[in-house]
């Protein structure tokens, strides 16, 4: 070809840019929207863009801001690249043989000098089911160490915790969305969907334009409120006192499905009795909600022939999360609403793969499929799956909180951190900081240099949604395939081949030896086979065909289990478990010293720490600092000027805050979203009190004194 015949080639490719579409999932809430990224690449320059997918059978062809600019982080050129380790303070660029061969030895110089445990993992509620599973899988057999948590703890564990007490099974939605329109009366207790999850939006809408009642309850006026025919602004922590009111009138005003009490339900003569000491004007003092307004919502709950309840972290992240989702589905079993079209309980999820996460082994006490580590038979079936010794498979450990007091105490020298930020998502934050740097090892996988992986020692370059390959358990229960559509970056990794790579360092690469995610899942089909999370009957062929899957799917033959509970629950009886719940005050109330009450949150633009959005620039312009939200007139008393600043003290330490003005919210409580780290971070003040059956943090209510700056 002639120089010439080149050189108009050059031209017309740079003057008419080759452009690739390809479908790819949001990497970010529990929805996981399908869109479609477009790159448009020159000779010079490659330009990506996203729209959405219009045959997204949940979204129907929406997405939000943060789905609109989901791909901008995977090309920024800030993204960790290479190995790198830490010389007298800075970061410096290693191969990954060097890498792997220091890793090796730290991981064995530790436990040979302070035992297995003295080495643990801890996990992310964002990385793929063949993550989830393989970091179980690492921890208990590459490294044999009984700590492993994920900061999913902080997600959904107690509303996981009061469906297994209740059900006898945990599954986020009972129902798929689809079923959301039939409902004819819908409680959203704790949940801004309209911020968090704002594509499905769609199905309260149209629940609400057929007729259906929408009762929300939340300390704030959020933007879901736009579509509630009643707002029950409660007062933070006092969830379960409100829906004893609830149940109270329930029961009094004959709204019970006897039928359905009886054939399906344990306990109502125990929550009967309970009920009966429970005082109206006592529940109305205690949350701030007039008696008229509560009976009001009983009535509109009880009266309705169809309804669905969503909670979400408003009413679970407390430590008595799992008391206040069971009075919720209290509510939920008296009026027999589940197990039927627009009738059931959904757990809004938060992160991306909250619900996977949990079911395939991050937790500190669960093996794959929702299996018990404790349960001698669950052991064994997994040990024979993994072909490894069941005596050598490590006991239960502690949660993630929990891990960050054994640091701290010294009882674990080296930790492995993938796809997590705990210096910015724990409570008590000043205390996580201190511990990380305790460590003769800390080393993270991520994409960013984020606050914690500042403090580690090698950081080590993984890979974002559009690299790696892998399945996905979104809000409902649906098993969704994601594609690798993207090389990687410089001399980065996948999450899955890292540790498989330490694995191999450590002498332990037969249990790991994978060629591809698809082999992984495999595996864990056969490890979830019989439990309670079963994905036996999934292949990524029948994902792909279906646009997912919701378990359990036992059998290859098997369609899979959109709506749960139609004929038993998940106990030996097949009964559902009612409960008298007693009202629990938060663990810090306003004093004199303390007088308004914290509350935390999201915002639109941000997402868990902010890792990847701050990274984002077009959502971090948006809202690039946290703010404190206040009343008006709780502004007036203290002194503070709307824009101004303010110092928010609790007994845990201080940060200054930018002041918004909001009429939206109780006077009594404050709100600061969580999105940040260093001096802008919230959970240098939340409260670690932990709940005591799921260990989930007290992050929604703690006392605080606010000052003028």
């Amino acid at each position: 070809m002639s120089d010439f015949l080149k050189h108009f080639q050059k031209q017309q490719t740079a003057l008419h840019p080759r452009e690739k579409t390809t479908k790819t999932e949001c990497p970010y809430c529990s929805v996981q929207c399908t869109m479609n990224l477009h790159e448009e690449k020159t000779i010079m320059v490659s330009r990506y863009s996203v729209s959405p997918n219009k045959e997204d059978p949940v979204t129907e062809g929406r997405l939000c801001v943060k789905g609109l600019n989901a791909h901008a982080h995977t090309i920024d050129e800030r993204r960790l690249k290479y190995p790198m380790i830490r010389v007298g303070g800075k970061l410096q660029s290693q191969s990954w043989e060097e890498a792997l061969d220091w890793i090796r030895g730290q991981i064995q110089d530790v436990q040979q000098r302070y035992g297995r445990d003295a080495v643990g993992v801890y996990g992310g509620g964002s990385l793929t089911n063949e993550e989830c599973y393989l970091l179980g899988k690492f921890a208990r057999v590459a490294l044999q160490t009984k700590y492993i948590d994920y900061n999913g703890r902080f997600c959904m564990s107690a509303a996981a915790g009061a469906s297994n007490l209740t059900f006898g099974v945990d599954r986020g939605l009972t129902n798929p969305l689809e079923e959301v329109p039939l409902a004819k009366c819908i409680i959203l207790a704790g949940t801004n969907i309209a911020e968090c999850q704002p594509t499905i939006m769609q199905y309260f809408r149209k629940a609400r334009s057929e007729g259906a009642k929408i009762i929300v309850i939340d300390p704030r006026e959020t933007a879901t409120c736009s579509i509630a025919d009643l707002h029950l602004k409660v007062k933070p922590g006092y969830d379960a006192a409100l829906v004893n009111g609830m149940l109270k009138v329930i029961v009094e005003e004959g709204y019970v499905d006897r039928d359905f009490v009886e054939r399906r339900t344990n306990g109502f003569e125990e929550l009967a009795d309970h009920l009966k000491k429970v005082s109206l004007a006592e529940v109305a003092a205690l949350t701030g909600i007039a008696p008229d307004l509560i009976v009001q919502a009983a009535r509109m709950y009880g009266e309705a022939e169809t309804g669905m309840v969503f909670t979400a972290r408003g009413v679970e992240q407390h430590a008595s999360g799992v008391a206040n989702v069971r009075n919720f589905l209290n509510l939920v079993l008296l009026t027999g609403k589940i197990g039927k079209p627009g009738c059931g309980y959904g757990a809004i999820t938060g992160q991306a793969n909250g619900q996977g996460g949990r079911e395939h082994g991050q937790k500190a006490d669960q093996l794959p499929g929702y299996r018990l580590l404790e349960n001698p038979e669950h052991r064994a079936y997994i040990a024979k799956v993994w072909g490894f010794p069941e005596d050598q498979l490590p006991r239960k450990g502690v949660s993630a909180y929990e891990m960050m007091e054994a640091i701290d105490r010294g009882e674990i020298k080296g930790l492995i951190i993938l796809g997590s930020n705990p210096v910015v998502s724990n409570p008590n934050a000043h205390l996580v900081e201190r511990a990380l740097k305790k460590l003769q090892f800390l080393i993270v996988i991520d994409l960013f240099e984020s606050e914690t992986a500042r403090l580690a020692h090698m950081v080590l370059p993984g890979s974002a949604y559009l690299e790696d390959e892998g399945t996905m358990t979104q809000l409902e229960g649906r098993v969704l395939v994601r594609r690798a559509i993207k090389p990687l970056p410089g001399k980065a990794r996948l999450d899955w081949k890292i540790l498989c790579d330490i694995a191999h360092s450590l002498g332990k690469g037969e249990y790991f030896n994978y060629r591809n995610a698809e082999e992984i899942f495999d595996e864990l089909r056969i490890a979830s086979k019989g439990g309670k999370a079963d994905y036996s009957g999934m292949t990524y062929s029948k994902l792909e065909e279906r646009h997912g899957m919701f378990w359990p799917c036992p059998e290859e033959s098997h369609p899979g289990t959109p709506r749960m509970f139609e004929e038993r629950f998940e106990h030996e009886d097949g009964k559902a478990r009612l409960a008298p719940i007693e009202h629990q005050n938060p663990k810090e109330v306003a004093s004199r010293k303390y007088p308004y009450l914290l509350t935390t949150g999201r915002v639109l633009q941000h997402y868990l720490s902010g890792v990847q959005t701050r990274n984002t620039s077009e959502l971090n312009s948006k809202y690039p600092e946290p703010m404190l939200e206040i009343h008006p007139a709780a502004a007036g008393e203290i002194g503070l000027v709307n824009g101004g600043h303010a110092k928010v003290t609790s007994k845990r330490g201080t940060i200054k805050l930018k002041v918004k003005f909001s009429g939206k919210i109780r006077q009594d409580t404050v709100f600061v979203p969580f999105h940040w780290g260093d001096e802008q971070c919230i959970n240098r003040l939340t409260n670690p009190a932990l709940d005591p059956a799921c260990r989930m943090p007290e992050f929604k209510v703690c006392a605080v004194n606010i000052t003028p700056v």
